[in-house]
């Protein structure tokens, strides 16, 4: 695991041996299932009490119970994903509402990026993320390696491995540009669409042909599994293989449009499908949405030990 929390990928091996199983999500019985499966995870999760889509309150003194996790498991058992990962990979999250007071009663202003590694058993529900964020307004630390310490280490608590968090001051923050991801954007090709749910049969590639790309698009759209809010986000694909068909790819990626998931959720979802219907030899997908609450959420998984993640901040950002 690097210092960003990535893991590293397993053996060949280990992923072509999940291959038979992940194959079996394009069949009709397959998908079906998931269908269910999924209504009834996003059932269980509107019915927990999570703060998210609910009214409730902001405190303003340091909270860290207000944290509620989410197991990864819920959305993984439907893409046959137990055991070793074919992925290694980190959420990235930047918070841009942090505030504390310092010493003397001082408020200060800063923002902060928090690295989630992908093997770790649960996420952190956003909502409860932002609560406990804004917890820290009105209480005092000594010192914003005091506030990352301490973020850092309720976070681990709740998602069950060790987190990675860095507070940026201010200037650090407004010397970033805005960035444009790499390769060829998809955006701009003539695609009919017509699927809303996400159809993994639409991905096509060309197996006699080879080749090393960087594809990107902004067009990706999914809904909140508890309140139904639209998710917007732009998404990156590196691979090498099979030509991937960028028409296909750009009709996938527009199937999301009314698919209910998180957003780790919903990239590791695409990282099965790409590998089932494409057989990239390496693939790295990252996706950028667009900040809710003062924080945004990017997800990046990859079986390339080499390809690493970029906290890149986007034109939505």
């Amino acid at each position: 695991m690097d210092g960003a929390g990535t893991r590293k990928a397993p053996p060949f091996y280990t992923r072509l041996e999940q291959i038979p199983r992940i194959l079996m999500q394009n069949t009709l019985l397959w998908r079906a299932a998931t269908v269910e499966f999924s209504a009834m995870r996003i059932n269980v999760v509107k019915d927990h009490k999570l703060p998210l889509g609910r009214d409730t309150s902001y405190p303003d003194k340091y909270a860290p119970t207000l944290l509620c996790p989410i197991s990864r498991a819920d959305s993984r058992v439907p893409l046959g994903l137990s055991g070793d990962l074919p992925f290694g990979g980190v959420d990235i999250w930047n918070a841009w509402d942090l505030t504390w007071l310092d010493a003397g009663g001082l408020p200060a202003a800063a923002t902060a990026e928090i690295y989630v590694p992908a093997d770790s058993p649960n996420i952190v529900e956003s909502k409860s993320m932002k609560l406990y964020l804004s917890s820290f307004a009105m209480s005092s630390f000594s010192s914003p390696a005091e506030v990352a310490e301490t973020i850092a280490r309720d976070l681990s608590v709740c998602a069950g491995r060790n987190i990675k968090v860095v507070v940026l001051p201010l200037a650090s923050t407004e010397a970033r540009c805005v960035s444009r991801l790499a390769g060829t954007c998809l955006d701009t090709m003539q695609v009919a669409c017509s699927n809303w749910e996400v159809d993994a049969s639409l991905l096509q590639a060309d197996r006699e042909t080879t080749v090393s790309e960087d594809l990107h698009t902004h067009l990706l759209r999914g809904l909140c599994p508890v309140t139904s809010q639209p998710d917007i986000g732009s998404l990156q694909i590196s691979y090498r293989g099979p030509r991937i068909d960028a028409a296909s790819l750009l009709r996938y990626v527009v199937s999301y449009r009314q698919h209910n998931d998180f957003h780790e959720a919903c990239v590791e979802r695409m990282f099965v499908d790409l590998m089932a219907r494409c057989a990239p030899v390496s693939l790295s997908i990252h996706a950028r949405y667009q900040r809710r609450g003062g924080l945004d959420i990017n997800p990046f998984r990859s079986n390339n030990e080499t390809d690493r993640p970029f906290n890149l901040r986007l034109w939505r950002q």
